[in-house]
């Protein structure tokens, strides 16, 4: 069965971007740090690069490998479309949950105005690739008890207020650590799977 694998970015009190979306503030150390920090995330997970940077990186006409299915909520998916982009993961299947998006916005996005975790439940039944849970906190507390694997990317930055990785209800859930990799930019990337 497929997984739904939440990979993302947050800073150590526990924000994934500031009270207005913002996500510059993450430090990603000198040039040359920076460079091997996302060479790293280039070549593990490929498919969580948004289609205007993959020919920039090399992925132009890279295959799924990882994911093929990208779940977002409106403020996940919004700084894309503000930028002009409809489709941000055009080489993935792209879904939008959110009751106030249009839903005719792209024709490669499906809107879902309700019901997430039963999306979730009947995308895991589907054939395919792992599901990216891209963001945010209210859809990853939604979707807790379907989350399978966390990957957070933990940044050396404390934000003092934001969007919660999760936000949602009192629900303790246990995961176990499976794989950790520091960088010399102070990031971590550790790898949890429910318990």
């Amino acid at each position: 069965m497929r997984k739904l694998v939440y990979y993302v970015g947050v800073t150590l009190d526990g924000y994934m971007a500031g009270p207005g979306g913002q996500f510059d503030f993450f430090p990603f150390g000198d040039e040359q740090q920076a460079a091997a920090y996302i060479e790293w995330s280039v070549a593990h997970y490929p498919d969580t690069i948004p289609t205007f940077m993959r020919a920039a990186n090399g992925l132009a006409d890279t295959s799924a490998q990882r994911f093929d299915t990208v779940l977002m909520g409106l403020g996940s998916y919004r700084p894309g479309l503000d930028a002009g982009f409809t489709s941000p993961y055009a080489h993935l299947k792209q879904y939008v949950v959110s009751s106030t998006l249009a839903p005719d916005t792209d024709p490669a996005v499906t809107v879902v105005a309700e019901d997430p975790l039963g999306l979730v439940r009947r995308l895991k039944r589907e054939e395919g690739r792992d599901i990216w849970l891209c963001g945010g906190g209210v859809l990853a507390g939604q979707l807790l008890p379907e989350i399978d694997e966390l990957i957070i990317k933990s940044y050396p930055v404390v934000a003092g207020s934001g969007i919660s990785v999760f936000n949602g209800t009192f629900d303790p859930t246990v995961f176990a650590v499976t794989d950790r990799t520091s960088f010399d930019n102070d990031v971590t990337i550790t790898s949890f799977t429910r318990r």
